[in-house]
């Protein structure tokens, strides 16, 4: 999605997240059919019920946190990097999963238009298409993605409508067979265990809107929610009740890529089959560059947070980040060749990274509740609600396990990796201080390699220590900057803090507190405490002015919970996290 100084309205920000929760219904029914029969359209309704309370759960936590990067955002703001770091793992892995299945799944729609499209070759050419168009800087505009939305929805309108027309005219015959045919997989409790498990691939894109909530007018976040958590409710059970209606099961199953192209053929002929397949081929073209706009975003706030190598950062004369885009269609090139460009293996992998996202955003609110009880929150979600959505979330983790546990290996193959890369750069300092004392020890063998070696390690040490960083204080007790002090030196890397308070004219800090920040300095002896006291009002000009005076980025700078009575929204500060 394009920045512009211009906030997004209701329907706009809806049409961008809503593109990618809404192209779920083009394969999600039939994979629940396969698994639950004609119970499918009741496991969607349950998948509607999680969704509702996961309203709620999301309006707290990014309503008390209004900053984009979804679950990373929020676990780093309430726990430490290395948690907010493997949140961030599984939401780079669920974008590269939502780009292969939503490349994959349009080009079967187009396969079955055109059947001399090569479904597998096709699919990497609309990848590589879309690194290209990210490279060269096209992004998503919010008036493309209204027109996408609209034409969507009326798609989906004229396919129901026709499907009812075509009931009407042809009896419930086909639908009371497929009510008395048996069910894949033994009784009715087990076929809604496993086709809400795999339903809960129709709720993916959810998070999408808290990605970009910067960009919002105040207010229209919770609208967003509402409104996708009504466009899933209703269209995905309304399109399955429909294919129910009108195609055996058995073949749902054997057209399970392109069931609605399918359908439309059977309720209309060829021009409706088409509508459908063009429809299909847009809108889920549409969630593979979101998915390249998401990841983007998403990886430069990591790699500015030092968690990502810097070299990631390198752009281009139109503002992209070639590194990051390049890579990621690799990775995503990867899961293609390794799934082969199975629907149903892509969604496996799809629903256990995300599901497990959703699962972080629940835990994130609980923490909330926890350690952010001050910071002011548009709506607040009960303990209850939120228990009852992380049962329901991990109840679908663990059936899509016991479904496939193959796709759960595809996902480890990823998930692990990144969580050790991950591991290597948070602790990147001690691991180079660890390779200094092992080079230092051939000196008596090779002196010369040995010296450049110190050399080159000692550089790179005092390049990372030399990040300065800054907590604003209203005045905080010992205790407060001490704590400040422990959360730094867990999980930042640097020999040096500013601590500020600014304070109104006429004002001075009590001589205790100066001594208080003296015992500090002596108590973390490999960091050295800067105390500066200054006179104005603590707000965004002032932030934003300090960070190019002292060229420290907003995201190393520290607040503690700010109360309800506090005039700005967090989203104003540009950046600036919460320890305390």
């Amino acid at each position: 999605m394009a920045h512009s100084p211009k906030k997004l309205g209701q329907l706009a920000a809806t049409a961008i997240a809503g593109n990618d929760i809404t192209s779920s219904c083009l394969y999600v029914g039939a994979i629940s059919v396969s698994y639950a029969g004609p119970w499918a359209v009741v496991a969607l309704l349950m998948v509607a019920g999680v969704l509702y309370l996961f309203r709620k759960i999301y309006g707290e936590v990014v309503g008390a946190l209004p900053l984009n990067g979804g679950a990373y955002n929020v676990l780093l703001n309430t726990t430490n990097k290395q948690n907010a770091s493997i949140a961030a793992c599984l939401t780079i892995l669920s974008y590269m999963a939502t780009a292969v299945l939503s490349a994959s799944t349009a080009m079967y729609y187009l396969h079955a238009l055109v059947p001399a499209v090569p479904v597998l070759l096709a699919t990497t050419g609309i990848l590589a298409l879309f690194m290209v168009l990210s490279i060269a800087g096209m992004s998503e505009s919010a008036i493309v993605a209204i027109v996408i939305f609209i034409a969507h929805m009326a798609t989906m309108a004229l396919l129901i409508g026709a499907a009812f027309w075509f009931v009407a005219h042809n009896g419930f015959g086909q639908f009371t067979l497929n009510i008395h045919a048996p069910l894949p997989r033994g009784g009715v409790m087990t076929a809604l265990f496993f086709g809400f498990s795999a339903a809960m691939l129709g709720v993916s894109g959810f998070e999408s809107s808290a990605n970009f909530i910067e960009e919002q007018k105040q207010g229209v976040f919770p609208k967003t929610l509402r409104n996708m958590w009504a466009a899933v409710t209703v269209l995905n059970p309304l399109v399955t009740l429909c294919a129910i209606m009108i195609l055996p099961l058995a073949v749902i199953s054997e057209h399970e890529e392109t069931m609605l192209s399918f359908m439309g053929f059977t309720i209309g002929g060829n021009w409706l089959a088409t509508v459908v397949t063009v429809d299909a081929v847009i809108v889920l073209c549409g969630a593979v560059l979101t998915s390249y706009v998401g990841v983007i975003g998403l990886v430069k706030r990591m790699t500015l947070d030092r968690i990502l190598p810097q070299g990631l950062l390198k752009e281009t004369k139109q503002g992209s980040s070639p590194r990051i885009i390049i890579l990621f269609f690799l990775l995503c090139l990867s899961v293609l060749v390794l799934t082969n460009a199975e629907t149903v293996a892509l969604a496996g992998v799809y629903t256990i990274s995300f599901l497990t996202v959703m699962a972080f955003f629940a835990i994130g609110n609980f923490l909330l509740k926890m350690k952010r009880a001050r910071l002011p929150r548009p709506e607040t979600a009960t303990v209850a609600s939120v228990s009852v959505a992380l049962f329901a979330i991990l109840i679908a983790l663990y059936g899509n396990v016991r479904l496939h546990p193959e796709y759960l290996v595809v996902f480890l193959q990823y998930f692990i990796p990144s969580v050790l890369v991950i591991a290597i750069m948070l602790n990147r300092k001690a691991i180079l201080e660890v390779l200094m004392a092992w080079v230092s020890r051939f000196v008596e063998s090779v002196p010369g390699l040995a010296v450049f070696g110190r050399f080159t390690i000692s550089r790179t040490i005092r390049k990372l220590n030399s990040q300065e960083f800054v907590y604003f204080t209203k005045g905080d007790d010992l205790s407060i900057l001490n704590r400040v002090m422990m959360y730094v030196q867990a999980n930042e890397i640097t020999k040096k803090i500013k601590i500020v308070t600014v304070l109104k004219e006429g004002e001075k800090m009590h001589e205790e507190y100066l001594s208080d920040v003296e015992v500090l300095d002596r108590a973390y002896p490999e960091i050295k405490i800067e105390f500066t006291e200054m006179h104005g009002v603590f707000g965004p000009e002032l932030v934003h002015r300090l960070s190019e005076e002292w060229k420290i980025p907003t995201n190393f700078m520290f607040i503690g919970s700010p109360s309800d009575r506090f005039p700005y929204r967090l989203a104003d500060l540009g950046g600036v996290r919460l320890v305390i």
